[in-house]
């Protein structure tokens, strides 16, 4: 009996051992020997709103200091005409004149420098004297960096989870020097510089530069932008011990008629180093806990806490949404890359893909903010390009949802307020929040879809379609880039939109709209295909080309209407689609196109196929610090892009890729382990949420699932493809089960109500 016990404790320890093993620790932390010396390798530290880069410049400890909302907002010049119209557009191409097009819609964001994110500022302190770094950490439970030096030096700095205040502490050191640079935004214009990608020069902004005032232990820094924009840096300091400093800096946005706590008056009256850092290091440990992962592979377990660390550390609700490179923008006396904007063709969307399945709501329901606020921009965007109701959003976009322009296929496209629709269904049908539904989903939908009736007609054949139609970015930005046909890449989110809004419509017992919709949803035709079944960029255009994005992929992932469990003919076109894919090759591939492919692989059920392209992305597209920069560092044929222009999207559509692998519930069941390999006999997680509220925790071992446990957080049908042959309740509360067509269980879930079963093992 003794033995027994003894067994059954030394299980209970072992699982116990196995749980807390998957949570974020040490060993995901970003550890070097000495300090990079450049700010895209830098230690990065942010809160949605603010962003810190701890890096060396020469002899100098250089901390890059950073806000969301510093935009010089000036409409870009020579866009926004009149005449330049979607019906404009159509007649330009019909007369073969399409250099009318590219001089209104995309010669503006290469010829003007904004709008555009600007710099601010970065704090710099000598340390010669201090000798080498000995190591230089970023602990991202508690989002603090640490960095240390040969005689006895020590810096520990954090930018609060919650205030906007980026705090430092330096032990150790007796005296020291600190200075507040500001970017150089007067001089002789670089003529060198200048393109979207390398960044134009700071000069050409015309701004008058700021100074930095200094008052002892203070520095204050103010700086007028475009319009009657302003900004302002603090940063205060003071000895606490004979060998002991602490600084806390600031930055504050001030926009006309906006007011705004100024910098200064923030850093004026601050919590203690210590008192704040408890409230910091408090609001992580939250975000930790709200789910955990452990893969057998130690490098793609360890990337993705470095993606969920930064989507921590770069979404908040009431901050912007997640732009190119968010809360870090480049520090090198440039504009930023793309001019630091919000992409909606690929950028944004993706950047908040591991929201949902990870259990970050609240930090993912900013994005969704973000949109609402700017309604009446997109509206207002919508009437003069389209000459039609409803809503439509520019795909390349300012601060506050005004277009930018770029190239018009894309950026002016008629279907990017339904790829940001299917943010709005993902909150939706994880969250099962009726109110956001009513008041937020619906409503959304319901004007994307408006907007799509008007701007589309029946042809011949009596199917529905565009009158010119794209695919992000075939055939870059010649005429041929449009085509007179639906492209694969727009039919399947206008079907997309049809079908959710008549399914959102039903929910709420709208029954004469939903009809309506559901009507227009039958008009679309299917997706071209090839002889082969291999989906087509469009029917007249076969996927014949290398390329960074899968636009013709979008029904498979991440829209999910061609689907594995729909059966063969699915099936068979998802696996030739890729197959083809891999064929012609990744020649003209970026960093996140290895990332959505991981997505892409594991909707196939490819769990080698999707765990190979998740690991070329960590290791061959990031640097040293994780940040994606696009091209293949290696340098080894991975890509032909061998650049490094740093954005975040790769990052976090590699931590959905990682979630795709291990659960899914677009298909309206739950599967567990869907696109594992064969060979990890040992995979775990915990509170992962899926479709329908619930929150769902498994264990894999031996290469069987060896427990689940699902809780529901609204209540509801959790259908579940079953993982076990036999099994015992272990806890129950609130749950009733029974067997479902197939292979599927379903487990009738009471709010709040749970179980835990176990594999029996037979």
């Amino acid at each position: 009996m003794l033995n027994c016990l003894f067994c059954l404790l030394s299980i209970a320890f072992l699982w116990v051992n196995h749980q807390s093993a998957a949570q974020v620790s040490p060993k995901h932390d970003l550890i070097f020997d000495k300090l990079p010396t450049r700010w895209d390798e830098a230690l990065p530290l942010g809160n949605g709103f603010m962003g810190e880069l701890i890096w060396q410049k020469g002899d100098q400890l250089r901390f890059s200091l950073d806000h969301a909302e510093l935009w010089d907002l000036r409409p870009m010049e020579g866009m926004n005409k009149p005449e330049f119209t979607y019906q404009w557009v159509q007649e330009q191409i019909k007369k073969n004149n399409y250099k009318a097009v590219q001089q209104y819609g995309d010669v503006p964001y290469e010829r003007e420098p904004a709008p555009s994110k600007i710099p601010r500022a970065a704090l710099e302190i000598d340390t010669k004297e201090w000798g080498n770094v000995t190591s230089a950490r970023l602990n991202i439970q508690k989002a603090i960096a640490e960095v240390k030096w040969t005689n006895g030096a020590k810096l520990t700095s954090f930018v609060h989870a919650e205030n906007h205040l980026g705090y430092f502490r330096l032990d150790g050191v007796k005296e020291f020097r600190i200075n507040l640079l500001a970017p150089k935004y007067e001089g002789e214009v670089d003529k060198t510089a200048g393109g979207s990608v390398a960044g134009d020069d700071l000069a050409r902004l015309g701004y008058k530069q700021g100074k930095v005032i200094e008052n002892g232990t203070s520095y204050t820094y103010r700086q007028q932008g475009w319009g009657g924009f302003e900004y302002e840096v603090s940063v205060r300091w003071k000895q606490t011990k004979t060998d002991t400093w602490e600084g806390v800096w600031a930055i504050s946005a001030h926009y006309p008629n906006k007011p705004k706590t100024q910098a200064g008056t923030l850093t004026a009256n601050v919590l203690s180093f210590e008192k704040a850092l408890v409230s910091h290091t408090a609001w992580w440990q939250h975000f930790w806990a709200k789910s955990s992962i452990k893969l057998p592979d130690a490098v793609l377990e360890k990337q993705y806490y470095l993606e969920q660390y930064k989507f921590g550390s770069t979404a908040r609700r009431g901050a912007p949404p997640i732009s190119l490179q968010a809360v870090w923008t480049a520090d090198n006396g440039r504009l930023p890359p793309w001019k630091g904007d919000f992409h909606h063709d690929l950028n944004t969307q993706l950047s908040y893909w591991p929201s949902y399945t990870a259990n970050h709501l609240e930090e993912g329901i900013g994005y969704l903010d973000h949109l609402d606020q700017n309604r009446q921009a997109y509206r207002d965007y919508t009437k003069w390009f389209y000459q039609t109701d409803g809503i439509n959003v520019p795909g390349v976009t300012t601060l506050t949802g005004v277009p930018m322009g770029g190239w018009i296929q894309y950026s002016f496209s008629p279907t990017v307020s339904s790829w940001l629709a299917q943010h709005y269904y993902l909150q939706w049908r994880y969250s099962m929040d009726r109110d956001f539904l009513q008041k937020r989903a619906y409503p959304w939908f319901k004007e994307v879809a408006t907007f799509l009736e008007k701007n589309t007609f029946l042809n011949a054949q009596g199917q529905r379609q565009l009158p010119i139609s794209s695919s992000p970015e075939i055939n870059d930005n010649k005429v041929t880039a449009w085509f007179s046909e639906n492209t694969n890449y727009d039919l399947s989110l206008m079907r997309f939109t049809f079908s959710k809004v008549a399914e959102l419509a039903t929910e709420l017992k709208l029954t004469q709209e939903a009809a309506h919709w559901q009507t227009i949803f039958k008009q679309f035709a299917t997706y071209a295909v090839s002889e082969n079944a291999e989906l087509k960029f469009a029917p007249s255009l076969p996927y014949n080309q290398s390329h960074r994005h899968f636009s013709h992929l979008m029904a498979i992932h991440p829209l999910g209407e061609i689907r594995w469990g729909n059966g063969e003919n699915d099936q068979k076109i998802i696996k030739n689609s890729l197959t083809l894919l891999d064929k012609i090759g990744p020649d003209w591939w970026c960093g996140y196109s290895y990332a959505w492919l991981g997505s892409l692989k594991a909707r196939a059920k490819d769990g080698v196929g999707a765990a190979k392209t998740l690991r070329t992305f960590a290791t061959a597209f990031c640097l040293p610090n994780s940040f994606h920069v696009n091209g293949d560092q290696t340098k080894s044929g991975l890509s032909k892009f061998t650049y490094r222009p740093f954005t975040l999207e790769g990052n976090f559509a590699y931590a959905a890729g990682i979630q795709e692998m291990l659960i899914q519930s677009y298909a309206g069941f739950i599967e567990l382990f869907p696109a594992v390999p064969i060979d990890w006999k040992e995979v775990s997680f915990t509170n992962l949420r899926t479709e329908g509220a619930f929150l769902v925790s498994a264990t894999r071992m031996g290469g069987l699932v060896d427990e689940l446990t699902v809780e529901a957080e609204k209540g509801g049908v959790a259908r579940i493809k079953w993982p076990f042959k036999t099994y015992f309740i272990k806890s129950q509360k609130g749950v009733t089960l029974k067997k479902a067509a197939g292979d599927l269980v379903e487990l009738t879930i009471q709010k709040g109500g749970k179980i835990t079963l176990k594999n029996g093992y037979e």
